[in-house]
């Protein structure tokens, strides 16, 4: 009887210990494991408290002005959407223009819109997390390395301050988000309005 329960005891040890070798996550020292769940929550605050809805979050009209288009939630700026005529002078007396929903700019550089940063194909749907982060941190469109530089008002230069498990939170919780099909126009130079 004694043999036959430290045989089983010894089953029941290998068992859990392989059990629980099997599916736990190998730690590097000085690593921090995040579970995705937890990943995708900071990488959600960080985008709410970074404030990337102010451009990259379309806007509505309601009864105290602008108010964020949460149904096109971070869809960048609209497709489809009118620009209205750009007065040449009022660039050449040092202004930039914003459209009324914040969602492409007009500058010495050209005109710029906010990119779709949602889960679809037209957004970040099929980037890499690599692309992410060398978009943020390079300041390279659709993380291509070959890719032109982002334009302004995007603040990548203070964006890629962010350390390197706050920027895969970021890309975690947009691969997350619910995805808008929204194909950005790309900028034009500046003249070209």
């Amino acid at each position: 009887m004694k043999k036959a329960v430290l045989i089983l005891t010894v089953i029941t040890g290998t068992v859990i210990f392989t059990f629980f070798a099997c599916n736990t996550e190998t730690k590097k020292e000085g690593e921090t494991i995040i579970s995705n769940d937890s990943l995708v929550k900071r990488g959600n605050y960080i985008v709410s408290a970074g404030g990337c809805d102010d451009c990259h979050t379309p806007k509505k009209m309601g009864p105290q002005g602008p108010e964020f288009d949460m149904d096109r939630r971070l869809s960048g700026h609209p497709a489809d959407a009118q620009l209205g005529k750009v007065d040449s002078n009022v660039l050449k007396n040092g202004w930039i223009l914003f459209a009324n929903d914040l969602t492409a700019y007009v500058g010495p550089w050209g005109t710029s819109y906010s990119a779709n940063l949602t889960s679809d194909q037209t957004g970040t749907g099929n980037w890499t997390e690599e692309q992410f982060i060398r978009a943020i941190r390079q300041g390279k469109s659709k993380g291509m390395e070959e890719g032109r530089s982002l334009l302004p008002p995007m603040p990548w230069p203070v964006i890629r301050n962010l350390n390197d498990m706050d920027l895969k939170a970021v890309f975690a919780y947009l691969k997350t988000t619910k995805p808008v099909s929204n194909r950005v126009p790309g900028p034009r130079p500046p003249g070209q309005y």
